[in-house]
């Protein structure tokens, strides 16, 4: 049965079908490079898969891959768990995609990984790139990941005091919360620009054999991922601006915790 779209509405359908013919196109592209590697001298690797110049159809399987991922990860983000926070707003469906591009670049690392200890142990033939490249998948996951936990207010929090106050003490405590978090990313992007703009342009690389360019992608991107968690904690606030006060007492905590794990799971 399906579920309810949560925000793609009648585009569900047609993201899910770009979707599949995306994922498609990566298949077959995979199957000819490996195909073509075992009967050619002159074939495409790892080396050549971060160094698409001159060659189209890298180009074409580094962008089908990026579509692949992004639309299967829309698709996926129109549906929320029994334990998830609804979507309120663009940018929380903005982080609800991304803690679904997270989700898929996890499995890619776990594959990654499977593959290099199979390589390694089994036929004796170490790759050059399965670590780094989990290091760069591995990046993206734990950005998103930080942006996905303040879209779900699921960063740490102690409520000893909080619960305490009447509501309009709670709302200054979350201005201020906000005005500090805003204060750290300002420094951030303040201290960090130029020298991110600087290994970007330059496109910087890991110093390796396979010599990915992880610091000039991932630098701005740390930059880029916290402006987005910055302006999340925003609509955050402005969404719980008037919504009741909530008490986060442990006996409760726990039997509302427990009640959703065991609907998710009676779900599956």
């Amino acid at each position: 049965m399906e579920q309810e779209s949560v925000w793609l509405g009648n585009m569900r359908r047609p993201v899910r079908l770009i979707a599949i013919v995306l994922t498609a196109l990566v298949a077959l592209i995979f199957l000819w490079l490996v195909a073509n590697r075992i009967i050619s001298d002159d074939a495409v690797g790892m080396h050549e898969m971060i160094r698409p110049e001159g060659r189209p159809l890298v180009s074409v399987m580094l962008w089908a891959i990026a579509g692949a991922i992004l639309f299967v990860s829309m698709y996926l983000s129109d549906t929320c768990g029994a334990i998830e926070i609804e979507p309120n707003g663009f940018f929380d469906i903005v982080s609800l995609v991304c803690s679904r591009i997270a989700m898929i670049m996890t499995a890619l690392i776990v594959i990654v990984m499977f593959y290099e200890v199979v390589s390694r142990y089994v036929f004796a033939r170490p790759t050059l790139w399965a670590n780094e490249l989990s290091l760069w998948i591995a990046a993206f996951v734990f950005l998103f990941a930080g942006q996905y936990a303040m879209q779900q207010r699921s960063h740490i929090r102690i409520y000893v005091i909080y619960d305490m106050m009447p509501r309009f003490l709670q709302k200054a405590s979350d201005i201020l919360s906000l005005l500090l978090l805003l204060f750290f990313v300002f420094a951030m992007v303040w201290g960090g620009y130029d020298d991110a703009m600087r290994r970007f342009l330059r496109m910087e690389t890991f110093g390796t054999a396979w010599d990915p360019p992880i610091p000039g992608i991932v630098k701005p991107a740390i930059l880029i991922i916290i402006v987005l968690v910055a302006i999340q904690a925003i609509s955050n606030l402005v969404s719980n601006w008037n919504k009741a006060p909530e008490h986060h007492g442990p006996d409760e905590i726990d039997e509302v915790e427990i009640e959703n794990i065991r609907r998710t799971l009676e779900d599956k």
